[in-house]
């Protein structure tokens, strides 16, 4: 898919010369760019999803669980 878009002179440059480092085409920069992104912004979507979630329910650890894994660690531990 061919498109155009309007960047500022800076960031051209710039990504002109990192793509030249990386020996890799200017396509191929904008779209590992665009890539990497959009998969950032991915986690957005689990995060709201689980703030969503955990408005309504407790989110605390249940306190026979948290006791046992305190004297587990203990136990192991060499302090």
């Amino acid at each position: 898919m061919k498109t155009a878009v309007s960047i500022p002179d800076s960031i051209y440059d710039s990504a002109e010369k990192l793509a030249l480092r990386l020996g890799k085409s200017r396509s191929e920069l904008y779209a590992n760019a665009i890539q990497n992104y959009v998969e950032r912004h991915q986690d957005e979507k689990v995060t709201a999803k689980l703030n969503v979630i955990y408005d309504s329910e407790p989110s605390q650890l249940d306190p026979v669980l948290t006791s046992l894994q305190t004297q587990s660690w203990l136990k192991n531990s060499p302090w």
